[in-house]
């Protein structure tokens, strides 16, 4: 679970009735190994009091500006040194245009205009005033200036209104806040990612597919997008939802992803290969529902091309990682895969222990050998991949820049 383990961080509360989600932020951001400070406006405390962040985060909750715990005098500059990074969670129109125009009339807006660490914003407000031409201003300006803006979300607000506005929930801010730590080893690289299983149709309504839920190669496009990178995500059927920042690509068929994979890999520096691609179609596949009246129907198939041996066999391919999902003898079947396509690194693990769940156990294979990678989240396991694709594509990149 830990993935902010030394991270000390400074959570900032607006007035808004957004501020109940941040006891549990401080509680799942603790969790996660952070040290947590937590700062309030007066405003915030009329939604939630401070003795309740400071039951959830073992710390004094600071309001006042003089503020005699803090024995220089100078809370606004002492609270944010030790700081890795400042959240405003939530943030409000009011505190968005304070940032905006640098003004500092209270301890909050004094520490973040004094602050030398980097500061998130998570906006919360109404639909209406986050749709106001002022406030699109305000938020073009922080993201020009540097500051990370996090959301929102459309949905229910407490005005009984519906629309965009909602600060994030507490969980999707970790993601985010943890996405942002992680070290941009593939900054400047584009990384072109295959997720999902395909569907070939037997008929409009039938068709043969696989027990692939996407969840890993989504992990991956996720893992890839934290490293720095620009992803572009081509994927079978699913129902997961795309990584904000990826370009995500639909398809159906294996024949469909190898179209979309030739169209975009021509400028992709590194290819993964996740998506558990059909081994064949079917020839005989009928245009109409085939009737049961008819019979048992025999299916003619054919084999699907192998994608990613096609990627990695062309002249000047990318850095191409494959993965394999075996039933038995795992080493020598993944090993014998890799040398097969001609493959730097592939990534497997046993199917029995993988499909629809939300962690795994990887072992990585390359020309130094097998690496395991302990069971944990599939998140988690597409972060040590992307960190272990990133150290065997680092020699590559610095011969292509000579």
């Amino acid at each position: 679970m830990p993935q902010l383990g030394s991270k000390h961080i400074l959570l900032g509360l607006t007035g808004g009735i957004a501020a109940y989600k941040s006891a549990e932020l401080v509680r799942e951001l603790q969790r996660r190994g952070a040290d947590i400070q937590v700062v309030m406006s007066d405003s915030a405390c009329r939604f939630i009091t401070p003795l309740s962040l400071q039951a959830l985060s073992g710390k004094p909750v600071y309001v006042e500006m003089w503020d005699d715990r803090v024995p220089n005098g100078m809370p606004h500059i002492e609270l944010s040194r030790d700081r890795d990074l400042v959240v405003i969670a939530p943030a409000t129109a009011d505190f968005i245009a304070k940032l905006v125009h640098g003004a500092a009339d209270d301890l909050l807006s004094t520490l973040c205009l004094a602050r030398e660490c980097p500061l998130m914003v998570a906006p919360a407000m109404n639909r209406q005033m986050w749709e106001n031409p002022a406030t699109q201003r305000n938020v073009a300006q922080l993201r020009q200036d540097g500051i990370v803006v996090l959301g929102p979300e459309a949905g229910d607000q407490a005005c009984g209104e519906v629309g965009m506005g909602r600060m994030l929930e507490p969980l999707d801010l970790v993601r985010e806040i943890s996405a942002w730590f992680q070290p941009k080893l593939l900054s400047g690289t584009h990384v072109l990612v295959t997720a999902g299983p395909t569907f070939e149709p037997i008929d409009p309504v039938r068709g043969l597919t696989n027990r692939s839920s996407g969840k890993m190669g989504y992990a991956v496009a996720r893992a890839a997008i934290e490293a720095g990178a620009r992803v572009t995500l081509i994927s079978g059927p699913t129902a997961i939802e795309t990584p904000p920042a990826a370009r995500a690509i639909r398809v159906e068929t294996a024949r469909e992803m190898l179209d979309a994979v030739n169209a975009h890999v021509k400028d992709a520096d590194i290819f993964i290969a996740v998506a558990a691609v059909a081994d064949y179609y079917v020839a005989n596949s009928s245009a109409q529902k085939i009737k049961k009246e008819g019979g048992v129907p025999v299916l003619e198939l054919a084999l699907n091309p192998d994608i990613v041996e096609s990627v990695a066999t062309r002249p000047n391919p990318p850095f191409c990682v494959g993965f394999a999902a075996e039933s038995e003898k795992l080493e020598e079947h993944a090993e014998a895969k890799r040398r097969r396509k001609k493959l730097p690194l592939l990534a497997a693990n046993l199917v029995q222990s993988a499909i629809d769940a939300d962690d795994n156990e990887l072992v990585l294979f390359d020309d130094e050998g097998s690496h395991r990678l302990g069971r944990t989240s599939k998140l988690e396991q597409a972060r040590m991949l992307i960190r272990h694709v990133a150290r065997l594509y680092q020699p590559r990149k610095s011969a292509i820049a000579v």
